[in-house]
């Protein structure tokens, strides 16, 4: 079961468009939300920690939030954003100060005054103290806590948490920071099913879940923790090919997918089991790889398959993903929920291959047992690095080892070690013999 947090939660709400993200990036410190002129870009909610004058909370991000909106996506965003304001400390209704007063401004407006709970009134876009007086307009929307702000030039900040974190309780000085968890990005084309599995896994709705592909534009976390492991998940926006993300934000969602790839112990591959295996997928790992990430390739929508077994999806799999067999294969259905709860002992092996450090003397005792008869000779063999496991090889000759000899020497550490679910990588140095 997810594991609540214990912080207070502060909620920044308003219509699409009016600088959320930009605020919350803003008060949070660091880009987490995709920030952009299109409508519309955030949709499901984002969460982050942040921290003003040693007073600790939890800040939440919303979707555009249109209260009578009939359409699909806003009426989620709405049910999303609802969520997180039933466990909101404080509420932080984002206005945009150079337009009037809307409808749905006013819509919004009601639902929150019905709500009972604190709000402060941040009237966007005033980044000059002449276009203050443009801010005391909007009073007429009943909440009397108001502050003009520029969440772009971070003009009017400190007031504004100032007030807002007042009743919070201040963390001591000497407050270990928790153990942030095993950090697991899930990746894949757009709708394979991605935002179902977080769902599934943490189990709770936190990622908008919806037949229309490419719902997911920013990266959602969830926590869980899970037989004394805690593993912070992150549902990634879909990669598209790079001549189809015509839209800013969606090419912001693939830049941001491979820095959350890049940032995680353990990736998830979501493939559709139903449509099979398409060039797209082998890029997407590729992205996986090159990074060094310990990789799962999780076979989604296997109720759906009307093809042969997995062993024979699996060899189709293994001939057009050559280059990931380290990679287990899970098969499941994040729609029925089968086969995920078999995820979890699967990530924190490959967390564990991934982080295992062999020492210098069993790995040479280790090369003296082998049997590698090609030229360069391998002399001598450390570790590295982790997370992959680098390895350093020094060699008799200057030129590389022949790509058999890595080919064996790699499959060698993962039967030896158990290196399972992670890319090896070697490197090799040249050592002249001391003479005599």
């Amino acid at each position: 079961m997810a594991s609540a947090s214990r912080l207070p939660a502060v909620v920044i709400v308003g219509r699409p468009n009016v600088g959320k993200s930009t605020l919350f990036n803003a008060l949070l410190g660091q880009r987490r939300a995709i920030v952009g002129d299109e409508p519309g870009i955030t949709r499901d909610r984002i969460h982050g920690e942040a921290d003003y004058r040693g007073r600790r909370f939890e800040l939440i991000d919303t979707g555009g939030i249109l209260p009578h909106d009939p359409d699909y996506i806003p009426a989620q965003v709405l049910r999303q954003a609802r969520r997180a304001l039933e466990r909101a400390a404080h509420i932080i209704f984002l206005i945009d100060g150079r337009t009037e007063i809307t409808g749905a401004d006013r819509d919004l407006a009601r639902m929150l005054h019905q709500l009972g709970k604190p709000v402060s009134l941040a009237v966007n876009k005033i980044d000059a103290p002449s276009r203050e007086v443009l801010a005391h307009e909007f009073h007429a929307l009943g909440f009397p806590n108001l502050f003009p702000v520029s969440s772009e030039h971070r003009l009017g900040l400190e007031e504004l948490l100032e007030h807002v974190t007042a009743g919070f309780a201040s963390a001591p000085e000497e407050a270990a920071p928790a153990s942030e968890g095993i950090k697991v990005a899930i990746i894949g084309r757009p709708n394979v099913g991605k935002s179902t599995l977080l769902n599934v896994l943490v189990g709770e709705e936190r990622a908008i879940v919806s037949p229309t592909p490419g719902t997911t534009r920013d990266a959602v976390d969830a926590t869980l923790t899970r037989d004394g492991a805690t593993y912070v998940f992150v549902d990634t926006a879909g990669i598209r090919r790079k001549g189809k993300t015509k839209l800013m934000a969606e090419k912001l969602s693939v830049v941001m997918a491979r820095r959350h790839i890049r940032l995680a112990d353990v990736v998830l591959l979501v493939l559709d089991a139903a449509e099979g295996i398409v060039g797209l997928d082998a890029t997407i790992a590729g992205y996986a790889h090159e990074a060094g990430r310990a990789l799962i390739l999780c076979v989604n929508k296997w109720d759906l398959n009307a093809g042969g077994g997995r062993r024979a999806f699996e060899t189709a799999l293994r001939d057009q993903l050559k280059f990931l067999d380290y990679a287990p294969v899970v098969f499941l259905s994040a729609l029925t929920g089968a086969g995920v709860e078999g995820l979890l002992p699967q990530i924190r092996r490959a967390y564990e291959a991934g982080s295992q450090r062999v020492s210098t003397g069993e790995l040479n005792r280790f090369l003296e047992s082998l049997k590698m008869s090609r030229e360069p000779k391998v002399r001598y063999i450390t570790q590295a690095a982790v997370r992959p496991p680098v390895f350093v090889l020094f060699t008799d000759r200057p030129e590389p080892l022949h790509f058999s000899q890595e080919r064996y020497l790699i499959n060698q550490l993962r039967r030896r070690f158990g290196f399972a679910a992670t890319p090896i990588i070697l490197k090799t140095r040249f050592r002249r013999r001391r003479s005599g």
